[in-house]
């Protein structure tokens, strides 16, 4: 036996524990500033005396970052080598947090939150891709599962770092906190990353790109605009919103024409993928946009700290955790749509009960809440996303991927863009003007002697919003009915594996 098939009969070889360990550790980084900057949005708007429809950009821009460097990471890795990418990238996102920390204005923190975002979006393709090729075809199943760890930590520890960090240190540390992690990891990258040579393989489709960002970009700035420029009618509202959808339909039509275009939208042809696409879509929506509300929800209507903020959140992703190997298993046995419908129903259930918070409510009825809607969540996302994989080619998985990924962050941004301008006008409706301020700054500015009075009001306008995060669950069972009811069937035996990336386009994890 060759020095070559005795490490690939290994689970694990010192090569490959270096390309995961570094890869991980990268991952980490970009998946905990999806949920830990959550438990500052308050803080931040409190510094820069910003609505929450400004504020709310921090968490927004950085998921439109994320959605638009995916396609690219192909193509890059091609022509650049993986190595040289995912070094790159941790720079990239490195030099944005530390200008993240130092940000000066609230302006100035959503440009750099993006310029981290387009650094972060390219770690992980970029990593799959080392961590694929170093595990060879006989052990890419078992080594998938390493990546697994940073979606199962981010829910979990990243509302809690980040409040710890907010209130032991201040708001900045939430991004400066990744600059040694970052520096370690290029170190790390540089010695133990195997070199590749690039291999250009495709061009670019720049015209794609040029239209497909800014269209959603233009699209959820005019969504969040509604709440502070007089309704979805306004000028400053409806004119984005019209030019991101022309954008955006444009984009399509040039796609169904172009070989090779950015995203290739044929895939959504398939039952499948299409079903697939518009459940992650909607839960991403529901899911990031209550998670932008739980937060703002202890701190403001229950007084809590950020840290104790963080800490309220934790069983969410503990539950989402612990689901996630069985939800696995059980799409295996019994195939995605039971599944994913009965994490949807579990999910409604405990969003359901949030409608119902009050400025009182137990909090043992809130974490149990939490944590049943994170064993929701656990059986919902993955297996979804697994079902779109069911009637696809080999040559198809990677785009697919690719267009997976891209609609869950887009479901992202606008979600939080739709939670905080309902929120806005739920705080505006039921508090009215409060010293010269709306809406969230109008809860924030409640006089000691007031509160009272005040809080019990907040906590109503708090669930009135969770209706909406709701209803878009409920949204979410059209298309999950329609998600494949049988197992999976067997892989072809001839031919690479399934989980091996076609060339030049790397398999991404979705974050969770």
């Amino acid at each position: 036996m060759s020095s070559v098939e005795g490490a690939q009969g290994k689970l694990f070889d010192r090569a490959l524990i270096g390309v995961a360990s570094v890869v991980v550790l990268g991952a980490i980084m970009s998946i905990l500033d999806t949920t830990i900057v959550n438990v500052a949005i308050n803080t931040l708007a409190r510094r820069f005396h910003t609505s929450l429809s400004t504020i709310q950009w921090v968490s927004t821009g950085y998921l439109l970052a994320l959605a638009t460097v995916i396609p690219l990471s192909g193509w890059a890795a091609d022509r650049f080598g993986t190595k040289r990418l995912f070094m790159t990238s941790i720079s990239l996102f490195l030099v944005g947090s530390a200008l993240c920390g130092a940000a000066w204005s609230v302006d100035s923190l959503i440009a750099f939150r993006v310029v981290q975002g387009i650094g972060g979006g390219m770690i992980l393709p970029a990593g799959m891709t080392m961590l694929t090729q170093t595990a060879g075809p006989s052990r890419v199943g078992r080594v998938m599962s390493v990546i697994g760890i940073p979606a199962m930590l981010g829910p979990v520890f990243g509302p809690v770092i980040g409040g710890l960090l907010v209130d032991d240190a201040s708001w900045r540390w939430i991004f400066y906190v990744n600059v040694p992690i970052g520096i370690v990891v290029l170190l790390l990258a540089f010695r133990v990353l195997p070199t590749d040579r690039p291999t250009p393989s495709e061009r670019l489709d720049w015209i794609g790109l040029i239209m497909l960002s800014p269209g959603l970009a233009a699209f959820v700035y005019g969504l969040a605009e509604t709440s502070s420029s007089g309704g979805i009618g306004s000028a400053r509202a409806f004119v984005p919103m019209l030019v991101g959808l022309a954008l955006i339909l444009s984009f399509l039509m040039h796609a169904l024409r172009t070989q090779g275009a950015l995203l290739d939208v044929r895939l959504f042809k398939q039952r499948a993928v299409s079903a697939a696409s518009g459940t992650t879509m909607l839960f991403a929506m529901a899911y990031f946009g209550a998670a932008l509300l739980l937060p703002l929800y202890f701190q403001i209507a229950r007084g809590q700290s950020p840290l104790h903020a963080g800490l309220l959140t934790a069983p969410q992703g503990l539950g989402a955790a612990l689901m996630m190997p069985f939800a696995g298993r059980a799409t295996d046995r019994t195939g995605p749509g039971r599944v994913v419908l009965g994490g949807l129903l579990v999910t409604i259930v405990g969003m359901f009960s949030l409608t119902h918070v009050g400025a009182h409510t137990s909090y043992v009825l809130i974490e149990l809440t939490l944590f049943v809607m994170g064993l929701g969540l656990g059986a919902t996302m993955m297996p979804a996303m697994a079902a779109a994989y069911q009637t696809l080619t080999r040559t198809q998985i990677a785009r697919a991927t690719s267009a997976l990924n891209i609609i869950q962050r887009v479901g992202a941004s606008i979600g939080i863009a739709l939670i905080s301008v309902v929120l806005t006008h739920q705080l505006t409706e039921h508090l009215g003007r409060v010293a010269g301020h709306t809406g969230l700054a109008a809860a924030q500015s409640v006089p000691a002697s007031a509160h009272a009075h005040a809080t019990p009001i907040i906590a109503a306008a708090f669930g009135h919003t969770f209706w909406w995060t709701l209803i878009i669950l409920v949204c979410a069972l059209v298309p999950a009915s329609l998600l494949s009811r049988k197992p999976p069937a067997a892989p072809e035996a001839p031919g690479p594996p399934a989980s091996t990336p076609a060339a030049g386009e790397p398999r991404v994890l979705v974050e969770t």
